[in-house]
């Protein structure tokens, strides 16, 4: 178990935390949200020492061992891969190394062997003989082939990187386990893995997500920051979204008696306890839910953008064709061959595969920013496109202010029309004012976003527009997807975004491409795909 008493932290005069009370127990996988700047990963770092609150104190059940996922992709570059994830338990890590020096000393003593025999033990009852395997497996779990193990960490590509350091978290089964971001740079396969690794772990998990499924599939509660304090909530991401709108929705509709309320927070509550049947500890989650009051939910202070893409005018039949194109890597390797097919009206593609370099290439071919080594494709003559690029920060090498940024790309050039997008993606006042030059990650986004919506086409296209985004701003943009009446061509790792946003998925592989008319689940699920997958990968 791990608990907090009267945390506060503070920067200035800007309180990030204050007096935080809360226990996080054994069994249980609590996802922590809050809006951008909120403190999710601060808090992990007090969790886990590597930042010292202003006041108040953190407190670990004694003799319990708690892991943290490491952020530095350099850290380990010296070491073997296999090495470094069992470096995540790091007592018996420890042994090894006095083993290790023990048996090569050349004058190997009585008290040397007493001291040998101790650490045998010791490294037996840490399931040491196992160390290297339960490491191997962890490792294969999360895509990172046995061809890699016993290499350097430095010859190892930025997204295998990620993958071990997970596995070190992962390692060793922790008693208390904080993940910041664990799904960032994992493909289809390895997150799946994740999910089921995380729900039959038996002990305590706290993690910071902004993929709403995994959470939905992991987490039994969640911890709310919001107004410098954490609230808990039994239930998934779901359920407290839900819950959180319904109360918004219950307090400012001043006339409706508290009676009425009442009954629909427990109508409410009976319809989420049977669609979660299945849900990880579904019984003692229902019970826990059945116990809610209305006092219980509290109306969120987050604010969500509104983004509404409206298309200047209907496309027609004809929309994209892609006939036999190719593209090859600097370093001489296909990033897909011969791709062929053709868009159809009222398609919501997702683009998926394990190389995502290959669908942002294909992305740029289709919008004039690359070319391609061989094959063709052909736009249709009425439709017109808007492009959100992985790589936004060519928009941004500028020292304009937002609206003059924004009017770049409007023709409409009155102030008052400009600010009204901004105001949407919540840049108002003298935050529309600010230098697109010190914009954070999410704000370039949302920045880019209002960029699209001006520009009224009826074809839109994104790579991975959730990354950076919060969990408020990529509901948002789910939403305006869901009810966009165009064509839509994206990349994202989000399944909740592509599974409610696409209709059709295509999958680029090393050997050509999957095409199917169906939802990501569907997808994901197919037997039939799923063989295919794995011949197309071979």
């Amino acid at each position: 178990m791990i608990s907090t008493s009267k945390i506060t932290l503070r920067y200035g005069k800007r309180t990030l935390f204050e007096d935080v009370n809360i226990k996080f127990t054994a069994g249980n996988c609590y996802g922590l949200i809050g809006a951008n700047g909120a403190g999710k990963s601060t808090f992990l770092k007090i969790l886990s020492g590597d930042i010292d609150p202003s006041s108040g104190s953190v407190d670990i059940t004694p003799g319990e061992r708690l892991a943290v996922l490491k952020q530095n992709q350099f850290e380990f570059d010296e070491f073997p891969v296999l090495e470094t994830v069992i470096m995540g338990h790091k007592r018996l890590y420890k042994i090894m190394k006095e083993k290790d020096v023990l048996y090569a000393k050349a004058d190997f003593s009585e008290e040397d062997g007493h001291k040998a025999s101790e650490l045998e033990s010791e490294f037996a009852d840490l399931n040491g003989w196992n160390a290297e395997a339960e490491a191997a497996e962890l490792l294969s779990g999360l895509g990172v082939r046995e061809q890699f193990h016993h290499s350097l960490m430095k010859d190892l590509e930025g997204n295998d990187k990620v993958r071990v350091l997970l596995a070190q978290a992962l390692f060793g089964n922790p008693d208390i386990l904080l993940l910041d971001e664990p799904t960032n740079h994992l493909d289809i396969d390895s997150i799946l893995w994740l999910q089921n690794f995380l729900a039959n772990f038996n002990n305590t998990v706290i993690v910071v997500s902004h993929d709403r499924h995994f959470l939905d599939q992991v987490c039994t509660h969640v911890a709310d920051i919001d107004f410098g304090k954490i609230q808990l909530y039994a239930g998934n991401y779901s359920f407290w979204y839900q819950s959180s709108q319904l109360a918004l929705k219950q307090k400012t509709d001043q006339n409706k008696k508290i009676e009425d309320k009442r009954k629909e927070l427990q109508d409410f509550i009976a319809r989420f306890s049977a669609n979660a049947s299945k849900s990880r500890q579904a019984t003692s989650r229902a019970k826990l839910l059945e116990k809610l009051t209305l006092e219980d939910i509290k109306p969120s202070s987050r604010k969500y953008p509104a983004i509404m893409f409206k298309s200047e005018r209907e496309a027609g039949d004809q929309l994209l064709s892609v006939e036999g194109l190719t593209k090859k890597s600097e370093e001489g390797e296909f990033l897909f061959k011969d791709m062929t097919f053709t868009v159809n009206k009222n398609d919501k593609i997702a683009f998926l595969g394990k190389d995502t370099l290959a669908i942002s290439a294909f992305f740029d071919i289709i919008m004039g920013e690359q070319k391609a080594d061989k094959g063709s494709f052909k736009w249709g003559i009425t439709t017109s496109q808007s492009y959100f690029p992985k790589d936004n920060a060519k928009f941004f090498n500028t020292d304009l202010n937002l609206v003059d940024w924004l009017r770049q790309y409007s023709k409409e050039k009155d102030e008052t029309y400009i600010r009204g997008f901004l105001g949407r993606m919540l840049f108002s006042g003298e935050e529309s004012l600010k230098s697109a030059k010190v914009l954070s990650g999410g704000e370039k986004v949302r920045c880019m976003l209002s960029k699209m919506m001006m520009s009224a086409a009826n074809v839109l296209v994104f790579d991975d527009p959730t990354n950076h985004l919060d969990l408020e701003s990529i509901t948002a943009l789910n939403n305006g997807l869901n009810d966009f009446k165009g064509t839509v061509l994206f990349y994202s790792h989000d399944f909740e975004f592509i599974n409610t946003v696409a209709n059709r998925i295509i999958e680029i592989t090393p050997n050509g491409i999957i095409d199917k008319v169906m939802s990501y689940e569907e997808y994901v699920q197919n037997e039939k795909v799923k063989s295919q997958r794995e011949k197309m990968y071979v």
